[in-house]
């Protein structure tokens, strides 16, 4: 049972007739007597909620920044007219609209709500529940009752890094000598046999086929293809913390198989998390390496496996990707790097590509990684990125005052134990891409590109 704000302000008046009666004892009796039967009379006569029926559709998997439709139909299979409110209960980050919604379902009828979702957070969103309250006909009073319609709308990750695919291709093709400028590729793996001209590299002659052709020819190259990529994600406690300014999609295309399309109107909101942009770089690089020709696999770990993807066609990757990755959060936890090596040793048998996206804290490398990665580094060869603050960078440059240059040698010496960490793991052979934000998508896919050209994957 619920009371209406009819109720309150029908206590009210009565509150007044009983000051101004000349007989308070008397009027005070008959006010409640009068408020107390009409609350019995709208609890008898107001439909019955329990009975309800409750039945959901819509859709099921969005993008950030994307608007999903869930409907709601409320069936009535009770003799009374159910005429009232209904609140349908989502987590604030999943951003429902309307959260209460006029109810009006006459007795064996069925009406249909419609409720639009706006997330602000990748992942799954669930609905908590739904709560109906039936008015009775005198607005008094109303019969509440609870109901479960389960349903769960998956956020995917936006993969805002998209626009830099076309570029990041179009130097693809220029690597494997297909582009119309007729650049040759600098590879390892054997493309073809040509003649001879002017310029060529006379290390590219291939002497016995110009023997056999009584002409001069050289080999041509290309970049290596069906190599692997690992992808290792650290979900540790450094990849929480949030950092620049993440643009969302308004509105972009439908969600499916291997579609996806962002429109380019974006606006601001507050910081990623490192993990997030981590997950955007790791999305540009694995559509590009597939594009490559490359076996991408991809793992996520802190202190044990949270995801894996392995052996994915070309095809449905970016799909298998963006599904795997909406659910995963940061664990506040310090990641175990030497598990993570475990596991990467178990899973990559033949040398390959391992790129971890991790942070590039000087504490928390000298305690994990660093001990562990000459154990790493002796089997494959490992590429290392980090998402810098950029809020450490302006920080550095600001001497307005006391206060700032404290702060400007505070961001100084944390640019600077970065540096130092990066020339260590460049010693250690390991090749390493430390960008802000809005650079370590582009940055990344340029770093896989060149190891490429240099014919070392």
């Amino acid at each position: 049972m619920a009371l209406t704000g009819r109720a309150g302000l029908v206590a009210a008046v009565g509150i007044v007739a009983v000051l101004l009666a000349p007989q308070p004892a008397a009027a005070l009796a008959g006010v409640c007597l009068l408020l107390a039967a009409g609350i019995v009379v709208d609890l008898v006569f107001a439909g019955a909620v329990r009975p309800l029926r409750l039945h959901r559709s819509g859709d099921t998997l969005i993008r950030l920044g994307q608007q999903a439709t869930v409907e709601l139909l409320v069936e009535n299979p009770g003799g009374r007219r159910v005429r009232g409110v209904l609140r349908d209960a989502w987590p604030p980050s999943a951003g429902v609209d309307p959260r209460v919604a006029a109810l009006d379902v006459p007795a064996g009828e069925r009406r249909k709500i419609v409720l639009t979702l706006t997330p602000t957070r990748r992942g799954d969103r669930s609905s908590v529940g739904v709560t109906v309250r039936s008015v009775g006909p005198l607005g008094l009073a109303a019969r509440q009752g609870a109901h479960q319609a389960p349903w769960t709308v998956r956020v995917l990750p936006p993969f805002l890094s998209r626009k830099h695919l076309p570029a990041k291709l179009a130097r693809l093709r220029e690597l494997d000598g297909q582009h119309p400028a007729l650049v040759r590729g600098q590879g390892t793996e054997f493309d073809s046999l040509r003649e001879y001209v002017v310029g060529d590299d006379v290390r590219s002659i291939d002497w016995r086929a110009s023997a056999r052709r009584n002409d001069v020819v050289v080999r041509t190259w290309r970049p290596e293809r069906d190599r692997r990529v690992l992808i290792v994600l650290d979900t540790g406690r450094t990849s929480a913390g949030r950092v620049g300014a993440a643009p969302i999609p308004l509105a972009g295309a439908a969600p499916g198989g291997g579609g996806l399309l962002v429109r380019p109107d974006l606006r601001p909101a507050p910081g990623w998390p490192r993990l997030d942009w981590s997950m955007d770089a790791a999305l540009l690089l694995a559509a590009l390496a597939a594009r490559a020709g490359d076996q991408v696999d991809f793992l996520a770990y802190d202190r044990g496996v949270r995801a894996w993807v392995g052996g994915a066609s070309r095809t449905e990757l970016l799909s298998s990707l963006v599904n795997v990755m909406a659910p995963i959060e940061a664990e506040l936890v310090e990641a175990d790097s030497q598990g993570m090596v475990a596991a990467i040793l178990s899973r990559a048998k033949r040398r390959c590509l391992v790129v971890l996206l991790t942070d590039l804290n000087p504490a928390a490398m000298d305690e994990g990684l660093m001990p562990v990665l000459p154990q790493l580094s002796s089997r494959h060869l490992v590429l290392v990125a980090g998402v810098s603050d950029p809020s450490v960078a302006a920080m550095a440059g600001m001497r307005g005052s006391v206060e700032e240059v404290y702060d400007a040698a505070a961001a100084e010496q944390a640019q600077l134990g970065r540096r130092r960490i990066t020339a260590r793991l460049r010693r250690h052979g390991v090749e390493v891409v430390d960008a802000p934000p809005d650079d370590i998508a582009p940055a990344l896919a340029d770093a896989y590109l060149a190891l490429k050209a240099q014919g070392r994957l």
